[in-house]
């Protein structure tokens, strides 16, 4: 595999870890009720639970990009260029949750940019 490919996979377990971290701060401020009941009504959570469900959403939408970028550079041939900027991604991710749940300005824009940046780089590497 891949160091892109692999990045990819631990990327999608850093989702679920998320996606387990909302689940327990969620529930923790709305009740185990509210979670068990239909989302008729959008749940609104505040403070802390809100800003992790927030961070989540932001790795959803990063992960689709990176998922591109890393597809990309493995079928075109990794090289350390790409190798490299998957692992910032990840390492960007990583950082981006306790940046966004603990309010780090503007520490948590530039760790967003730098997995941006990285992603961005892997697919224009790929394409030349």
């Amino acid at each position: 595999m891949t160091p892109e490919l692999t990045v990819l996979a631990l990327a999608a377990l850093l989702q679920i870890l998320q996606i387990a971290l909302y689940s327990v701060a969620g529930q923790a401020q709305a009740g185990t009720r509210a979670a068990l009941k239909p989302r008729d009504k959008k749940i609104e959570l505040s403070g802390r639970p809100g800003r992790i469900h927030r961070a989540m959403n932001n790795h959803f939408e990063g992960l689709i990009l990176f998922t591109i970028a890393a597809l990309l550079a493995a079928h075109a041939g990794s090289t350390g260029l790409t190798a490299a900027c998957a692992w910032i991604y990840l390492a960007a991710r990583i950082l981006y949750v306790p940046a966004y749940v603990l309010g780090w300005v503007p520490w948590r824009s530039l760790i967003w940019l730098a997995g941006l940046l990285a992603t961005t780089l892997m697919i224009l590497a790929s394409l030349l």
